[in-house]
């Protein structure tokens, strides 16, 4: 397996907020921050903060391109970062918190262009695409209390991320109102009452409530795996339910007051779709119950896995 790992360097800001988007995922073996594209060896974080060494904060990615493969990886990229803004990211500013590819390969080059271009075509940015596409160069791995922040210090990372205003300019540009139009042409009118608007389906009245097929349940709008027949069980509340997502990473939480309640409401990382809220009234031993609208799936069977891109997954089921 080593033979046919990969790396891809992306500088996206602060490298906290850009370990996140790929922790945890399937293909994807380790997330390193560091420092690269300078001209001093070594560099300390202090020293690179100065803006005097020419490193940028950058994220190294071993991966598994027959898993996750380097074009997703760019998918990803972009969409965590400003790619029209030169001076840095979000509220932090300098040449250090640049954004920048750092190919390895001449084939990651040609992909960086290609995604470059589509995205400066997309016509999502009203100014121009400024992300360098530079050859990698020498990666020097930060300090250990930098490596996982996110898990370390979770609510200094969570201030910080809210604070920097990335989250907000994430959801201000991918989520717009032309792209929930376009969703509307491919997704059922519950599909999209669920996923897009929050929305409830009637209880013992869904596809999923009480299906007992094996195999796996994905985002309906992005396709990202998000729960296993074998995690399923019945809650006797007429909606699906889990113990646990498969990849804890593509689902997020978020808390949610409305009804007059307090909730912890369920969605998906890559697609942002609305899945259902998740409560601690579970079986053992996370006690967890994952309840999830059915319109926001779409069920994988087993013997389809392969086939549908999911073969990485199988052996759960060995």
């Amino acid at each position: 397996m080593t033979e046919q790992l990969e790396k891809a360097t992306f500088a996206g800001g602060c490298f906290w907020c850009m370990v996140t988007p790929f922790d945890e995922q399937p293909g994807i073996i380790s997330v390193i921050s560091g420092y690269m594209g300078g001209h001093t060896v070594n560099p300390t974080y202090e020293e690179v903060c100065s803006e005097t060494t020419g490193h940028a904060e950058v994220v190294q990615i071993t991966f598994d391109p027959a898993i996750y493969p380097y074009e997703k990886l760019l998918n990803v990229y972009w969409q965590q970062i400003d790619p029209t803004d030169a001076g840095g990211q979000f509220h932090d500013r300098g040449s250090s918190y640049r954004s920048a590819i750092f190919y390895h390969s001449e084939e990651q080059r040609a992909a960086a262009e290609r995604s470059k271009q589509e995205l400066a075509q997309s016509g999502r940015f009203d100014k121009p695409i400024v992300t360098e596409i530079v050859p990698a160069e020498p990666f020097y791995p930060a300090e250990d209390y930098h490596q996982g922040y996110h898990h370390k210090n979770p609510l200094r990372y969570r201030m910080y991320r809210k604070g920097s205003g990335r989250d907000a300019f994430i959801d201000r540009h991918w989520n717009t109102p032309q792209d929930r139009e376009a969703r509307k042409s491919v997704l059922t009118s519950m599909q999209y009452e669920v996923t897009q608007n929050n929305g409830t389906e009637p209880p013992f009245a869904n596809e999923y409530w009480n299906f007992n097929g094996e195999g796996i349940y994905v985002d309906i709008v992005s396709g990202e795996p998000l729960f296993s027949s074998k995690d399923k069980f019945d809650s006797h509340c007429g909606w699906p339910s889990f113990t646990k997502p498969i990849v804890n990473a593509n689902v997020k939480e978020k808390q949610d007051l409305s009804h007059g309640m307090i909730r912890t409401e369920v969605r998906s990382r890559e697609g942002d779709s609305h899945l259902g809220h998740v409560f601690d009234d579970g079986p053992g031993p996370t006690r967890l119950r994952y309840c999830i609208n059915s319109a926001s799936l779409r069920f994988i069977p087993k013997d389809e896995m392969e086939k549908e891109g999911y073969g990485h997954l199988l052996k759960d089921f060995q």
